[in-house]
This record gives C-alpha cells, sequence and structure tokens, in this order.
C-alpha cells in the first residue's frame, strides 16, 4: 500500500477534524496501517490556533475511548500540495476549500467526510459547538460510521 495522507477539515478545528482525525487514527493502528495512512486536522479559520479541542469534545470522545491530542492549527496553502485527501465536513467547508485549492488537482482532493457514510444517511457532520451533550454524541456517532467507510474505500484501492 503506498502512503496516504488525509486532512480533515472543519471551522475551527476544535470538534469535528480533530475528532475525525483521531477515530481514524484509532482505526489504523487497530488494523496495523497507522504507517500507511497519516492524517492530520486543520480549521478555515485561525482564532482556535494552539489551542486544545473543545472540552465537551474530548470529554465525550475519551467516554467512547479516544484520546484527542491535537492542537489546532488553520489549512494552510501547502495542504493542497501535501494531503492526497482533504475532506470537509458541510457545505461551507467544502465551499470554502473549493475557493482556497490553487489548482485542479488541489480541488480533486476536497472530498465530503459524508461520502463515505454507510449505516448513517446525512449530508454533512453538524457543528456541535452550541449545542448539548447529544451533538457531541451525534458527531462521534457521524465520524465513526465515515472513518470506517472512509478506510474500507482506502483499503479496497489496492
Amino acid at each position: 500500500m503506498r502512503t496516504t495522507k488525509i486532512l480533515f477539515v472543519c471551522l475551527g478545528n476544535i470538534c469535528r477534524s480533530c475528532t475525525a482525525e483521531e477515530v481514524m487514527r484509532t482505526l489504523l493502528q487497530r488494523e496495523g496501517l497507522d504507517k500507511d495512512i497519516i492524517v492530520d486536522s486543520a480549521g478555515l479559520i485561525s482564532y482556535h490556533q494552539g489551542e486544545q479541542a473543545d472540552p465537551r469534545m474530548r470529554a465525550h470522545a475519551t467516554r467512547r475511548g479516544y484520546n484527542i491530542t491535537h492542537l489546532s492549527r488553520p489549512v494552510r496553502m501547502s495542504d493542497f500540495e501535501e494531503f492526497d485527501l482533504i475532506i470537509g465536513m458541510d457545505d461551507s467547508n467544502i465551499s470554502r476549500l473549493h475557493e482556497l485549492a490553487p489548482s485542479i488537482e488541489a480541488e480533486e482532493k476536497i472530498h465530503r467526510m459524508t461520502e463515505y457514510s454507510s449505516r448513517i444517511v446525512t449530508d454533512h457532520v453538524p457543528d456541535p459547538y452550541y449545542g448539548g451533550a447529544q451533538g457531541f454524541e451525534n458527531v462521534i456517532d457521524i465520524l465513526e460510521d465515515a472513518c470506517e467507510g472512509l478506510l474500507k474505500e482506502l483499503k479496497s484501492r489496492d
């Protein structure tokens, strides 16, 4: 398997994308593929740069066996060259990524997280930031489903 690099993207990189990164990393470690598939996450704004994930998201993720250690960072132009897949969480993320993409080749790397869902039918990963506990649980449910689907697709390519 050739090395694949995946960047998960949301608005602030403190809830959805950092959780997708950790869910995917956990799946990859379980499958022994963490050297073949490299994951990272970033945000479309730099407001939270250098901060840990939202404490509510960390708490919900911890209860589900995930340890989110990522520190928020903004999307960089170099990400469009460095990563093979750039995965946004919602329409706004996707639109902004297309605006930032420096080339057609870079735009072709952009995908929606829920493209890979198989059990949960939804067209986006909702931002839980202003919601309650159920919103964080829902996000983790969607991300687990989509990350499993993404991994299945990546394994089928080889």
